[in-house]
């Protein structure tokens, strides 16, 4: 059928550009040639659609000379997604929908409801259908593309990673930010490359790959240290730890603890001055953020923002993806196209949670906050599946990983429920999928009741 459309519809290009030249110039032949690409993928959706979504929102948030034609591609992109992949499990009907599909549907009807009362109508219904969008592609195509296939999915995964981080690597050792922001690239590093290395590392694939991948993993951890996001940091570590503990991997844990001592240790005895500079900046530019006032000094000004953001919307919120601050955005929509964020009108918390809570109020954060625990739920039920089983190969195992260095750092950045974010794109496609791949193992129980051992003390006075 494809192949019949190809040939009748050849000659009539052919004449056109023949007789009305000027169509074919260069904005409309990119144009036309995105449109096949994207005809293509529909043909092979379940093969090549995730990675399509996946790149167009890398590229849009990427510091790189392509991602201006990216950022509104990025929209078409995931809404044919959206409607394609829902209309193949239409017709499939063998899909399973749980009360984690219920809860992001009455995320997005608590989310219209605070765009209805917002300030902003106009733009935070933009970003309301961005978010229904987003759910609307995961619940679907995301996961159309891993059922079935999970082998070949989790292996293009893992090269992917491999060649994303390389050139990442590359790119930054000849100068080149290609992730813009240091908090981008502490985010992509520290929440899905560095978990899904490691991992890798882990499967019985040969040593030649577990070398590899570790090799990599090391240049990953390098970069977001790079990258001075202490948000990155800790996501990285500790999902790294997480892991290794789940699936007994003490020995590699403990390995990489003392290699970062000894490399701690060697500087500090060969080049005293020099460690002692570096440990100095590292403690203003890292912790500190080149503030006195604390840790946390950076995050008082927009935490306290987003708290009175809340006071003054307690129970509906400011409007989906908007912050209260007293300009119109619907006067910059038409600026701005409705692909971009008009400034002014939404402003990074620095918190992802806090967000949400400024977001929708009280009243509309429950579905979200039901959404959040039924996929912690699910994070925890694959991590006890990995304690009892010390098993790597399931897919459960890098989803969780992923997921869970995701929720620690959406605690300090802001982006969790910015779909315009590829890490939110990323983060939320692996959450609908784990809900449908995530092992099924109950909870400890303590059902066995204590109660002090009574004592019989006629027996005890008669043995004296």
């Amino acid at each position: 059928m494809v192949s019949v459309a190809l040939v009748l519809f050849l000659p009539i290009l052919i004449y056109a550009a023949y007789a009305r030249p000027i169509l074919f110039n260069a904005t409309n032949v990119g144009a036309l040639a995105a449109l096949e690409c994207l005809i293509a993928a529909i043909c092979l959706y379940r093969k090549v659609f995730f990675p399509l979504v996946m790149i167009s929102f890398l590229f849009a948030g990427s510091n790189l000379p392509v991602g201006g034609m990216w950022i509104a591609g990025r929209w078409v992109a995931l809404a044919v997604g959206a409607v394609v992949g829902s209309l193949i499990m239409l017709k499939q009907r063998g899909h399973r929908f749980s009360q984690f599909h219920a809860f992001a549907m009455f995320a997005i009807l608590a989310a219209t409801v605070s765009a209805a009362v917002s300030h902003y109508q106009n733009f935070a219904i933009l970003k309301v259908l961005s978010l229904f969008l987003l759910f609307l592609y995961a619940g679907t195509g995301a996961r159309l593309a891993v059922s079935g296939r999970e082998n070949r999915f989790f292996q293009g995964l893992l090269t992917a990673c491999e060649i994303f981080v390389g050139g990442m690597t590359v790119s930054y050792g000849v100068g080149v930010e290609a992730m813009g922001n240091p908090n981008s690239l502490g985010a992509v590093m520290g929440v899905v490359a560095a978990p899904i290395l490691l991992w890798g590392s882990l499967l019985e694939e040969g040593s030649f790959a577990q070398r590899r991948r570790q090799a990599l993993y090391l240049l990953s951890m390098i970069l977001v240290f790079y990258s001075h996001s202490r948000a990155g940091m800790g996501a990285a570590f500790l999902s790294s730890a997480v892991l290794c503990l789940a699936l007994r991997q003490f020995k590699l844990l403990g390995k990489g603890v003392v290699i970062l001592l000894i490399i701690v240790a060697s500087s500090a005895i060969f080049a005293p001055e020099t460690f002692s500079r570096t440990v100095s900046d590292l403690t203003s530019s890292v912790i500190y953020k080149g503030r006195d006032e604390g840790i946390f000094a950076s995050r008082k000004t927009p935490w306290g923002g987003v708290m009175q953001s809340i006071h003054n919307h307690f129970w509906f919120g400011s409007g989906f993806g908007t912050t209260d601050t007293g300009q119109d955005a619907s006067a910059q929509l038409d600026k701005y196209g409705g692909f971009a964020t008009p400034e002014g009108v939404t402003s990074e918390n620095g918190s992802s949670y806090l967000s949400i809570l400024s977001w929708v109020g009280v009243l509309g954060v429950v579905p979200f906050a039901l959404l959040i625990l039924t996929l912690l739920g699910k994070i925890i039920q694959s991590v006890l599946w990995m304690l009892r089983t010390a098993n790597p190969v399931h897919p459960a195992v890098p989803l969780a990983i992923v997921l869970l260095a995701g929720l620690i750092h959406a605690v300090f950045e802001d982006w969790l429920f910015a779909v315009g974010y590829y890490l939110c794109v990323f983060f939320w496609s692996f959450a609908f999928v784990l809900v449908d791949v995530a092992p099924n193992v109950s909870f400890p129980r303590f059902t066995e009741k204590w109660a002090p051992a009574r004592r019989v003390w006629g027996s005890v006075a008669q043995s004296r």
